[in-house]
């Protein structure tokens, strides 16, 4: 027991030492926080997942007026990634609190695969003990996306200790979609808003200021064209296509400012 207080407390120790160590250091550009508007710029990657809604059975009318029930499955069945670039502009509101706009581009794919239970299957070989199963049909599309966006995100960040500074942040994203084909089989929205919300670490360099941070965006809107079916030409391609009654978006960033 003796021997844990003495550890507890040699750990405590030198973390105040290493806290005071860093209070004592120069400072790097120690007027950078107090600009009421500054600018920079920023690169990222992220992680994107669509959450699909299917719609079950459906029933198909067949040119020659017979009735069919299909049951298809669509999914995002991985975490696609992608990159971002864009720049930013920050008002400085008081001591804690900045106020950032920051228009992107994004750019990645998604990846998407559709299995239909009630089509044609083909045998398979299930193992060494001859017996026999079926593979259902599957479908992939690869929706590309271009992002346009603007988040405008209210950031809390700590006291500067020494050339360190954490914060916390939240805010709104509004995009528009640049990407999508009227051959897909599913198509999303011209324009989408997401939540945000995440954390980060001000680094301050002798020539600039380094913020990674990391955040989560969640969709707020069903992000599903639904007047996309109607207008597809391949008409085996629209039961893919209602089988998904709605969608929804969200991505995780890591993001590189410098300012």
């Amino acid at each position: 027991m003796k021997r844990r207080i003495f550890l507890l407390m040699a750990v405590l120790t030198v973390a105040l030492a290493a806290s005071a160590q860093q209070s004592r250091a120069v400072q790097n550009r120690p007027y950078t926080d107090l600009r009421p508007f500054h600018f920079g710029l920023f690169v990222g990657t992220h992680l994107q997942d669509l959450e699909l809604l299917n719609v079950g059975p459906q029933t198909v009318v067949a040119e020659d007026g017979t009735q069919t029930t299909r049951l298809i499955s669509a999914e995002q069945d991985r975490w696609d990634n992608g990159f971002t670039v864009g720049v930013l502009g920050e008002l400085r509101l008081n001591r804690s609190f900045q106020f950032r706009v920051a228009p992107a581009m994004l750019f990645g794919v998604r990846h998407l695969t559709f299995y239909d239970f009630t089509g044609s299957k083909t045998p398979v070989d299930d193992g060494d003990d001859g017996t026999t199963g079926v593979l259902l049909n599957e479908r992939i599309q690869n929706i590309k996306t271009a992002y346009i966006t603007c988040a405008a995100d209210l950031i809390f960040a700590s006291q500067r200790n020494g050339n360190v500074r954490p914060y916390l942040m939240a805010g709104l994203n509004p995009v528009i979609n640049l990407s999508g084909s009227e051959s897909d089989i599913l198509k999303l929205k011209r324009t989408d808003l997401y939540f945000e919300i995440g954390a980060g670490c001000d680094f301050y360099m002798p020539f600039f200021k380094l913020r990674p941070e990391l955040k989560f965006m969640f969709g707020l809107t069903d992000c599903l064209d639904h007047n996309h079916a109607a207008n597809l030409r391949d008409e085996n391609l629209r039961v893919f296509s209602n089988s998904v009654s709605r969608a929804t978006s969200k991505m995780i960033a890591l993001t590189f400012y410098f300012e």
